[in-house]
């Protein structure tokens, strides 16, 4: 869990944790834009001139010309990599304890990069300002609150250079992944490339497999998790953009009586058997437990799906782009279509 973590965390802090997987709950009642409004955010093409990309926030970032010293969220720069953008520094879950790339890092070469902070509440404002930086990018899953930008320093941070901020909740994986693809070509990307292409061509036959499994396997039913040493979290499917898109393809899911915020319901290992699932997704953050971390409760080893083998790791927080989104919709896909009914 975060080395940040304090007696009440926030709700930001909370999914930086590994407990919550979505916030379109919250989202909602804070007012937050809806996906048509995303959708309908363009870009300008880079060239010679002036700069401008209107951001998830409705804030329109500018520059003189396109930004080439750029600083991102980790998982933010590794879907601009996936297109070709390459970044300067990032923030965020890079690098892990043993020095290994996280798994929020994707294709990205952490030894070419200045990581600023790569846990919850870490931002070196100093190291940044040094950087000279011509453009900060992150996810957003609240409105307006920049994910992985501490709040104390928020201010100082975001005087230094124009920011965009793009939604990681209440979307879906095809429509956050437009927005990074938006904001890859205004930064010079070419988004007709092969290798995108190839990789959009990989996402549809996938999301079309997805669909297919779902539809032959009505009677599966799947169980989003995230584990703590205290808790194991339950997570409401249509609050995160990836779950809310397995939905709309079919998949069913265990729907959890969530707590007051509405995204996630907290089950003490005691009672981790309240719901029947035959197959349970856990969250793969490197701020969560694994399952090869949970052998030593017994309550975890004696859920149907854990004797079935029937646990697949969840892409918490994907890399929106074509590339890294395929082999999830994969993933899934193939775990309906070898699952066996259990719960």
């Amino acid at each position: 869990m975060s080395t940040t973590r304090a007696s009440r965390p926030t709700r930001r802090g909370l999914l930086a944790m590994g407990g919550a997987v979505g916030l379109g709950a919250v989202l909602a009642a804070c007012g937050g834009s809806d996906s048509k409004d995303s959708a309908s955010t363009g870009s300008k093409s880079a060239g010679s001139g002036p700069w401008k990309f209107k951001d998830d926030r409705g804030q329109v970032a500018e520059a003189e010309s396109v930004p080439k010293n750029i600083v991102a969220f980790t998982g933010v720069a590794a879907a601009l990599h996936d297109y070709g953008v390459e970044v300067k520094a990032v923030f965020g879950p890079t690098k892990t304890k043993d020095g290994k790339p996280d798994v929020q890092a994707g294709d990205l070469d952490i030894s070419k990069v200045e990581i600023l902070g790569n846990v919850w509440g870490e931002f070196n404002v100093e190291k940044y300002a040094a950087l000279g930086p011509e453009l900060l990018v992150t996810a957003m899953w609240e409105k307006d609150a920049l994910w992985y930008v501490p709040d104390q320093t928020k201010d100082k941070i975001l005087k230094l250079a124009p920011s965009v901020a793009l939604w990681a909740a209440q979307t879906t994986i095809p429509k956050a992944i437009q927005r990074h693809e938006d904001l890859a070509a205004s930064l010079g990307a070419d988004v007709k490339s092969a290798k995108v292409t190839a990789a959009r061509t990989r996402f549809e036959k996938a999301a079309a497999r997805l669909r297919a499994a779902a539809k032959s396997k009505p009677e599966i039913k799947v169980m989003v998790g995230s584990a703590s040493q205290d808790l194991f979290y339950v997570s409401l499917a249509k609050t995160s953009a990836d779950t809310l898109y397995f939905q709309e393809l079919g998949v069913k899911f265990v729907e959890p009586k969530v707590n007051a915020a509405g995204f996630f319901e907290e089950l003490s290992w005691e009672n981790v058997d309240k719901y029947g699932a035959d197959i349970i997704m856990m969250d793969n953050r490197s701020s969560a437990l694994q399952p090869e971390a949970l052998a030593s409760k017994p309550t975890w080893a004696q859920l149907p799906a854990v004797k079935a083998g029937q646990v697949v790791p969840r892409t918490t927080e994907p890399i929106y782009s074509y590339d890294k989104c395929a082999p999830i919709l994969e993933d899934l896909a193939k775990a309906i279509e070898n699952a066996k009914k259990v719960a």
